[in-house]
């Protein structure tokens, strides 16, 4: 009953089969090996973006930031939620990569940026000239650190301010494939024809040992990005395994196969926790995340049974009146099972 986190399921067994076939014999280091001509190629197909740079990066942190590097410069801010991953679990990575950019903070329901309050932050930024951090960029992430899902038409929302003030759009995709499983749309009408000028497409928290591709839509960052990349210390000298990886990943859609799974499960735990007595979701269940609130005594029974997952936020109790409600955030993989679930709804209602 691990539902703490995606990233804390096995790797997926077909990965570890590229892995094994990659080690044999060798291969050109530093992103030159074949795997990663064959992967760069598939992922321009899938994304219907034939002149698409791409590059492969072992942490979502990395692989965010330094994408944003190449869109913000130091003397810019970065515009986004204030519960944006870049904002809230990155240590400041963006600000350290970019050398200074200034995170401007916006709101919205459900950890997606409001577009008026988008419009509004923009118009406000850079009004006295020299003496004031300037425009950037803009960064969404889909799902949103609470689950939520921008549709395609939310996205060329967002897309549209943007443009309107000449602003890249950056995607933080750690879960982009349960985004995209959950819309129905393609890769391409989710990123670069809805407007989006970068993505990071994720890998780690869906069944992947450690890899996340950056796709630019617009090659003249290419060069800059390959820079950046190399002085952060994140140009894999073995990068074979990292495409090996990626190879696997995208191979007969297993990328999608994970996030259907991992969505289905996420909306049966979802349905069952609501069957509990005065239980409530806190956000929609839209993609593999699930945001509820249920009592206390509840949770000690889950806890007691072996389960795994956080009380958010993280200052509640297990102490105190067994009635209370206290809201926990419980994430669901393409190894969670459809027992994984019934074996916790039981221990929940006791």
């Amino acid at each position: 009953m691990f539902f703490a986190s995606d990233n804390t399921s096995p790797v997926h067994p077909r990965v570890m089969e590229a892995l094994t076939r990659a080690n044999e014999g060798y291969a050109m280091p530093y992103g030159n090996d074949p795997i990663m001509e064959e992967v760069r190629a598939t992922i321009r197909d899938r994304f219907e973006a034939p002149e698409a740079a791409v590059y492969l990066l072992a942490t979502g942190t990395s692989a965010n930031c330094t994408a944003l590097a190449c869109l913000c410069p130091p003397w810019a801010t970065i515009f986004c939620h204030t519960n944006a991953h870049v904002e809230e679990d990155e240590c400041g990575a963006p600000e350290f990569y970019t050398g200074g950019s200034k995170l401007t903070l916006v709101g919205g329901e459900h950890a997606r940026i409001d577009p008026a309050k988008l419009a509004h932050a923009i118009s406000h930024t850079g009004r006295g000239g020299v003496h004031n951090v300037q425009r950037g960029a803009v960064s969404i992430t889909s799902p949103t650190e609470n689950g939520a899902v921008y549709s395609v038409a939310q996205i060329e929302e967002i897309a549209r301010i943007a443009k309107a003030h000449d602003l890249p759009l950056h995607m933080d995709g750690a879960r982009f494939a349960n985004a995209l499983v959950a819309t129905n749309a393609s890769p391409a009408e989710m990123t670069w024809k809805a407007g989006v000028d970068a993505v990071t497409l994720g890998g780690t928290k869906n069944g992947l040992m450690g890899v996340e591709a950056v796709i630019l839509f617009n090659p003249k960052h290419a060069w800059e990005f390959e820079l950046r990349r190399k002085r952060a210390g994140h140009l894999f000298s073995k990068h074979r395994y990292l495409s090996a990886q990626m190879q696997a990943y995208l191979q007969d859609d297993l990328w999608l196969e994970m996030a259907r799974t991992a969505n289905a499960r996420a909306a049966d735990l979802s349905a069952g926790i609501l069957s509990l007595s005065g239980a409530s979701l806190l956000h929609p269940t839209e993609a593999n995340s699930v945001f509820a609130s249920f009592t206390r005594a509840a949770h000690r029974r889950a806890h007691a049974a072996g389960a795994k997952y956080y009380l958010w936020p993280f200052d509640q109790s297990l102490d105190g009146d067994d009635e209370e409600m206290l809201s926990a955030r419980m994430v669901c993989s393409s190894c969670t099972t459809e027992a994984n679930v019934d074996e916790f709804l039981s221990a929940l209602r006791g």
